[in-house]
């Protein structure tokens, strides 16, 4: 089996109430391949009809559901995970042909992605609710947790698999149905998804997925019917801000997780190899388009230049190529803009005085490919600073004391993640009390863990995925009051 092999020409439909069918209209869209711009397939372009008919089938499934034993819901997760672990080659193949990261890459977002279904198979038969006897005495307190209903997701493309593993796994085992709309440029993944969550026992309508080019128009439509009680995106923050406003009317649960500008600290204690190592960890996984991505190198200026000779080594050394290639190390963009975007703010930050110390350009096509590039002498109020660059490059800035590190790294409206390298263990405290993110990562270039709360603060959104703190996001809680006699 390939990798586009799980996504047979029936599954390249729309997934509504357990069946594959096309859009109403009969529409669909092209899956193109970023490595040289070809068209992988083509996929059903749901209409809002079509999404609510989704909502239909996962409004018909959400009582009988919530009544299923929480054992139940586990071991389908669990057999999902199962499924998903003996096809990870296959699943690895279908991600890096739709959004070009390599094999290797995808390989480690198919098992931090399926993890989410393990942890949460087990988080399913640990939903529990308290029994006290109240203070005054005369009563108890019985609290009770119950599914919110049925969800919208909205995933994004950078981790087809993995952003969606982590709002389904919780859902299912809360006992809540869904409609998935994933990202126009990466569906398949989600589509391979449904069908091995088929495979796996879930009923028909607990999932729906609606890949579509209206997502806007969807969101909207769904979001103003009652029957959904819980929406979570991952995304852009003026998207999020939109659908956080459309939520109002109907006052859904919402759980958001948007941009970031991560900076990565440097303090002349550090222990610059591992510092390098964590650097390309949290600058190069998925080719720097991720969320968590270090953002902003924030580097004492006494060990600025030896940082940026080390890492522009490391960088410049990277085999840049198709990610089904041998040997490479970076695959392509996702799209052409994403290209301009990018280079963009590597000339303007050229043009406020930054020195290109390696990369600085796209190679010649096909493809949406850009260099790894290392910045020495960013200012540190040029764009590239205060824009989330979503591409392989690492700007440099310098920073004398620790006050002014911590000023510097709070300076934006994000906050989503943080890095930190020091040796000293007081200075770790001060600085994980005073960055203003969601999670900070000390001495190390990876926070993502599917254990652990993932989520932000400012305009980097609300709500945690991941984690005992994860299911809580699917879970309201009912208050009974008993009399004692």
């Amino acid at each position: 089996m390939s990798g586009l092999d799980l996504v047979g020409p029936e599954q390249r439909g729309l997934f509504i109430g357990g069946a594959w069918r096309d859009a109403q209209g009969g529409e669909d869209f092209a899956v193109l391949d970023p490595a040289d711009g070809s068209v992988l397939t083509r996929v059903a372009d749901a209409s809002v009809e079509d999404a609510l008919d989704a909502l239909d089938a996962a409004a018909a499934a959400q009582a009988e559901w919530a009544r299923t034993a929480p054992r139940t819901r586990g071991e389908i997760l669990r057999s999902a995970f199962e499924l998903i672990a003996e096809r990870a080659d296959d699943f690895a193949e279908l991600m890096s042909l739709e959004m070009g990261k390599t094999i290797a890459e995808a390989k480690g977002e198919v098992t931090y992605g399926n993890e989410f279904f393990r942890w949460f198979s087990e988080e399913a038969v640990r939903i529990h609710g308290r029994w006290m006897q109240a203070p005054a005495g005369g009563s108890r307190l019985l609290t009770m947790k119950k599914p919110v209903g049925p969800c919208l997701f909205v995933t994004p493309w950078n981790f087809p698999l993995a952003m969606g593993t982590r709002k389904i796994g919780p859902a299912i085992a809360a006992g809540c149905t869904m409609v998935v709309k994933p990202a126009e440029l990466t569906p398949l993944t989600m589509l391979a998804l449904a069908g091995v969550l088929t495979e796996a026992g879930l009923p028909a309508g607990v999932l729906n997925v609606i890949p579509s080019t209206r997502a806007a128009d969807i969101s909207k439509a769904l979001m103003a019917d009652d029957r959904l009680r819980k929406v979570s995106f991952t995304g852009s923050t003026p998207v999020g801000k939109v659908l956080v406003r459309q939520s109002a009317d109907n006052l859904q649960r919402v759980s958001m997780e948007l941009g970031g500008n991560a900076p990565f600290l440097v303090f002349e204690d550090a222990d610059l190899d591992a510092a390098v190592e964590g650097a390309m960890v949290a600058k190069m996984r998925n080719m720097g388009e991720a969320c968590t991505a270090a953002n902003r190198f924030l580097v004492h200026a006494d060990v600025a230049e030896e940082f940026a000779k080390r890492l522009s080594e490391r960088m410049g050394a990277l085999t840049v190529g198709r990610g089904q290639t041998e040997g490479v190390d970076v695959g392509p963009l996702i799209e052409e803009k994403a290209v301009e975007s990018v280079h963009q703010l590597v000339t303007d930050a050229v043009h406020d005085g930054a020195t290109v110390v390696t990369g600085g350009t796209a190679p010649d096509g096909p493809g949406f490919f850009y260099n790894p590039t290392v910045l020495l002498g960013v200012h540190p109020e040029s764009e590239i600073n205060t824009h989330e660059i979503f591409g392989p490059v690492a700007p440099i800035t310098t920073f004398a004391t620790e006050e002014e590190a911590i000023e510097r790294a709070n300076a934006t409206e994000y906050g989503l993640s943080s890095y930190v390298y020091t040796r000293d263990l007081a200075r770790t405290i001060r600085l994980a009390e005073s960055l203003d993110y969601g999670m900070v990562g000390v001495n190390t270039g990876l926070v993502s863990n599917p254990a652990a709360p993932f989520g932000g603060v400012k305009s980097s959104g609300f709500g945690r995925e991941g984690g005992f703190e994860g299911i809580e996001e699917y879970l309201d809680t009912t208050y009974v009051a008993i009399p004692a006699d």
